[in-house]
């Protein structure tokens, strides 16, 4: 049988591709092998866990201030010896990860195709989000499968001179997903029961979710963005939801700068499962994360973005998500008129996703399967 390999290292590509791994496996034509680098170790064993995906491969690539330098020399190696071992029909990445660059380019020395789950994001600026806009461009004159998720995403791609029978709009694989831990949680409430204590705490209040880690914002940003927090829970009947990036980089500014406030729960990185319920609890959310921004317009959450710039345009242009900066008066700002203004937040939380249906993993496994029937 065809082999198809997927190579993913992060949380964010463990939630994307379980869904697809699923649907690859379901078909039973294809052989299916998973291989992990484990860009980030602990963050990506709960996503492994929920979905009960088990790795064939597992590198363990993650060190403590580890350098992109030394990632990617590592990737490289690490990745090379595995497609060796392997030997793969294809390769599948996903997204924007040094995972997903360096996963393609050892599949291109190797002439294995590629094929690239989230394709034709562009921010069009190479340093936001950095470094992760220049890997999705390296990946994609190397792959000759792209699955955009919007059509917008897939018009990128097409301008960038990629041949347009190679491009497949499928949506995000990030709202299959969704969707299906939101079932298991309602099959199995104590999936995401350790919420409850937090549900009881903020009861009556208007909850902010907030989620930052972006390495644009280290630093002066990340200060900006303490700096709003704490502006924003000072009010009596809001609360900060805050489930903190563990990369020192964030961890010390909010240490330093937010200290223990009644109106902020600042908690350890969440689960799938209690995500989604965090998301579920919000009344809006505040975050410089991609995917965020995707799944928060599913379940009718405004989304207010601190960057300048972002590679899901789509968002903005339907009026799910807002593009804020991390200037705190300007998030201070854009947080509390939503707050105080009905029909401004009700026109966001109605406003049409546009980055998917819930099947698009079933899509992107019937165009792998069909590509290796030709």
């Amino acid at each position: 049988m065809t082999r198809i390999l997927l190579v993913f290292g992060t949380r964010p590509e463990a939630i994307k591709l379980f869904p697809v791994a699923a649907a690859l496996k379901d078909r039973g034509d294809l052989d299916v092998r998973v291989c992990v680098t484990a860009q980030h170790r602990g963050l990506l064993d709960q996503v492994l866990d929920i979905a009960g995906l088990r790795p064939d491969i597992d590198l363990d690539i993650m060190e403590p201030g580890q350098s992109l330098d030394r990632l990617t020399a590592r990737l490289l190696t690490g990745l090379g010896e595995v497609m060796d071992a392997e030997r793969p029909d294809r390769v599948i990445v996903q997204g924007d990860t040094a995972t997903a660059m360096v996963g393609a380019l050892v599949a291109y020395y190797r002439k294995v195709p590629v094929a690239h789950v989230e394709a034709g994001l562009r921010s069009g600026d190479i340093h936001h989000p950095w470094p992760e806009e220049v890997n999705r461009r390296i990946v994609a004159p190397i792959a000759d499968l792209h699955f955009a998720p919007t059509e917008t995403a897939a018009g990128a791609l097409r301008r960038e001179n990629i041949d347009p029978a190679t491009v497949h709009v499928t949506g995000n694989t990030v709202i299959d997903a969704l969707h299906w831990t939101r079932a298991r949680i309602a099959e199995r409430p104590a999936l995401a029961a350790g919420l409850d204590p937090l549900a009881d705490r903020f009861a009556g209040k208007r909850i902010v979710l907030v989620t930052t880690h972006r390495r644009e914002n280290f630093g002066g940003g990340m200060e900006n963005i303490a700096r709003a927090i704490a502006r924003i829970a000072d009010q009596p009947d809001v609360a900060v939801v805050f489930p903190c990036h563990p990369n020192p980089n964030v961890v010390s500014v909010m240490d330093a700068m937010l200290g223990d406030r009644p109106n902020i729960a600042r908690i350890d990185p969440l689960d799938y499962p209690h995500f989604i319920r965090a998301l579920d609890l919000a009344t809006l959310v505040l975050t410089d994360s991609g995917g965020v921004q995707e799944e928060a317009p599913a379940l009718g959450k405004p989304v207010l973005v601190m960057r300048e710039t972002t590679e899901r345009p789509e968002g903005v242009e339907a009026g799910t998500a807002r593009l804020v900066g991390t200037d705190p008066d300007r998030i201070v700002s854009e947080i509390f008129s939503l707050l105080g203004d009905k029909a401004a937040y009700s026109a966001m939380a109605r406003a049409h996703n546009p980055f998917g249906d819930g099947h698009a993993a079933a899509r992107i496994a019937e165009l792998v399967a069909d590509a290796h029937r030709r």
